[in-house]
């Protein structure tokens, strides 16, 4: 993606810091966000796509960052902004697509950037930008992010503020900072209150988002015959989303700052293309791009401020309605560059039973849809729920080129299956397995329950393939869980930035992540022996025990040939720190 700022024209000699802020002048802390508020002074039959509020900010220097506005309800408008420094006075200065709304065109302001100092870990780092390799995702300082993901998808529509809180506390407990969320009920067809902590209840995004069988119907028609006109899966013109409910985005505002008070960051999946929530219809399968780019932006504008990743493709093949176009915006408009990926249906290279026939599945996809963009920074492939350590799709996609972010974004949920597949160690085995073959931005964890956010544990609506009878307070408190966390208990003081997938090393090509001669790490799932001939002696020698989370006494390298504790699954770890 671009540079973090864009050039003026002009440049003055004159910084931020030479004069002292003038008295008065709000001050902004480094990488925490102001809400600056407007008032819209024309009557618009619809703000959320009648008009466009944008604001460039720039300090004296020349940086600049552009951030557009959003609607927030009546006449009221906000455009969030974050200071990427802690010093410098900025300028901002709005425009309006309807230049006679006085309230909101040609506003202007400044404001005085601070140091933080605060405690919350992603603030005192600052905001996420892909690594100058682009194998991993770092800080705005250069600090190390290793994802170690969760997806409560229906967090967002489901979930109360209280019951946020404490999924979030016991989550950031176990060592997990990223959630994966459904921005938003995605299916057409799903029915039941209005309503959160509701049994078959979910809050509504948009009013304008459930179809009726008859227009889902017509849909479909219109979706055969254009495939058997052209031959292939033609470009959908679909459905608008115009009917926003303002209320809903204020309480996911709130949902946001509490994952983001506990150092979970978000990652924003605008509308499902995949399977969804219960499998009904989705609507990303039929929106217009032009709506799909919208509503992106709109999330940009509410989230973009704040530490974020962008995920666009959700559960599909990649080449879905407004998936391009979106992340063309973001390239755009996310001045602080924040990641943007893709993330596939498990179908990469084969056709699925399931999919044969539906025009708007595309099942092959290779998980490499957009990989030349400049706009796509990551890929995360899905390996489905049948409980296979399946580790060759990341491996391929950490040989695409040109290189994006590999993960496997979607692994066996705990407990799929009617609580069957997924459980306990395997979680940890697969992650740490992953992650070896080249999945170094990082894994992810499911649970069957949890991803539904089931406010009871017999709530219906779902298959049994997809899952099991726990709420979604059950489904977060399984073993599994424990052990992909652990990943954070081994790495979090390990710099894994770029670091490269290297059998090579090896004596027998077993895995191996290094950065020769200075940092490898290795997983023997059953124990044994790894031989590295060329590791440097005198670096220190850890084994990390994944299953208990703690780290054996450290030693000196003083041979290149390494032999596990005993049969069981252990990390190997040597770096150039040196025995405590």
């Amino acid at each position: 993606m671009k540079a973090l700022y864009f050039l003026l024209p002009f440049l003055l000699s004159l910084t931020a810091c030479s004069v002292p802020p003038p008295e008065g002048l709000p001050t902004v802390p480094q990488w925490t966000t102001i809400d600056l508020q407007f008032n819209s002074t024309k009557n618009y039959p619809n703000p959320y796509t009648d008009t466009e509020l944008n604001a460039i900010f720039w300090t004296q220097n020349g940086d600049t960052i552009h951030r557009p506005g959003f609607w927030n309800g009546d006449s009221s408008w906000v455009v969030r902004f974050a200071p990427p420094d802690n010093h410098r006075i900025w300028q901002w200065k709005t425009s309006c697509s309807q230049q006679d709304d006085t309230g909101l065109h040609a506003q202007k302001g400044r404001l005085q950037a601070t140091a933080y100092n605060g405690e919350n870990h992603l603030l005192q780092h600052g905001l996420l930008r892909m690594s100058p390799g682009r194998r991993s995702v770092i800080h705005a300082d250069g600090h190390p992010f290793l994802l170690i993901g969760d997806t409560p998808w229906a967090l967002p529509f489901r979930a109360r503020q209280g019951q946020a809180r404490t999924y979030a506390a016991y989550r950031q407990n176990q060592g997990f900072n990223a959630a994966l969320l459904m921005s938003l009920q995605p299916d057409m067809r799903a029915e039941g209150p209005d309503a959160r902590d509701t049994e078959l209840g979910f809050a509504r995004a948009f009013d304008d988002l459930t179809r009726s069988e008859e227009e889902i119907a017509l849909l479909y028609q219109q979706l055969k015959d254009a495939a058997l006109s052209e031959g292939q899966n033609p470009p959908l013109d679909g459905f608008d989303l115009r009917e926003c409910k303002i209320e809903y985005f204020h309480y996911l505002d709130s949902l946001a700052n509490i994952l983001l008070d506990h150092e979970i960051v978000p990652v924003w999946q605008p509308i499902f293309h995949g399977f969804g929530w219960k499998g009904l219809d989705v609507f990303g399968n039929y929106i217009l791009p032009e709506a799909y780019e919208r509503y992106t932006r709109y999330l940009l504008a509410r989230y973009g401020s704040y530490p974020a990743l962008w995920l666009l493709g959700g559960d599909n093949g990649g080449k879905d309605p407004g998936i391009k176009e979106a992340g063309e915006m973001l390239e755009i408009w996310d001045s602080y560059q924040q990641p943007t990926g893709l993330h596939y249906s498990p179908a990469d290279t084969f056709v699925t039973d399931w999919s044969i026939g539906n025009p708007t599945k595309h099942v092959v996809h290779y998980n490499r849809s957009y990989q030349a963009e400049p706009w796509l920074d990551f890929q995360w492939a899905q390996t489905g729920h049948g409980q296979a350590h399946e580790y060759h799709k990341v491996a391929y996609m950490y040989d695409h080129q040109p290189t994006k972010g590999v993960a496997n974004g979607e692994p066996t949920y705990e407990g799929m299956n009617d609580g069957q597949n997924g459980l306990g160690w395997w979680q940890g085995e697969d992650a740490w397995g992953q992650l070896m073959s080249g999945g170094t931005m990082g894994v992810v964890y499911g649970a069957a329950g949890l991803w539904q956010w089931k406010v009871s544990a017999d709530e219906v609506g779902w298959t049994s393939w997809a899952t099991q009878n726990k709420s979604w307070e059950g489904a977060m408190r399984l073993e599994g869980a424990r052990y992909v966390g652990y990943l954070h208990v081994a790495l979090a003081e390990l710099d894994l930035t770029d670091i490269e997938r290297r059998p090579d090393l090896t004596e027998n090509g077993h895995w191996l992540l290094a950065r020769e001669g200075e940092l490898y790490l290795s997983f023997l799932p059953r124990g044994g022996q790894l031989k590295i001939p060329s590791v440097p002696r005198g670096l220190r020698k850890r084994w990390f025990n994944p299953k208990e989370g703690h780290y054996l006494e450290a030693s000196k390298v003083t041979q290149t040939s390494f032999t596990a504790p005993n049969d069981q699954a252990w990390v190997l770890v040597i770096d150039r720190q040196g025995p405590e």
